[in-house]
């Protein structure tokens, strides 16, 4: 199977043991939880997240 990988730059506002809840738009209100399987960079404030193309979809990042 096949999996398209993408980054989106996020700002993170929580982080749990399995998960981190981020946003594409620095507003906490619309913000999704990532599994912390994805790969997270940081660059200041925000980070890129590298995850499969179906799970920024799946979450509405994309």
């Amino acid at each position: 199977m096949k999996s398209d990988l993408v980054d989106i730059d996020v700002q993170i506002h929580a982080r749990t043991e399995r998960a981190i809840l981020v946003s594409d738009d620095g507003e906490r209100e619309g913000a999704v939880w990532l599994p912390l399987a994805v790969e997270v960079a940081a660059q200041g404030k925000h980070h890129v997240v590298t995850m499969p193309e179906w799970l920024a979809v799946d979450r509405g990042l994309i």
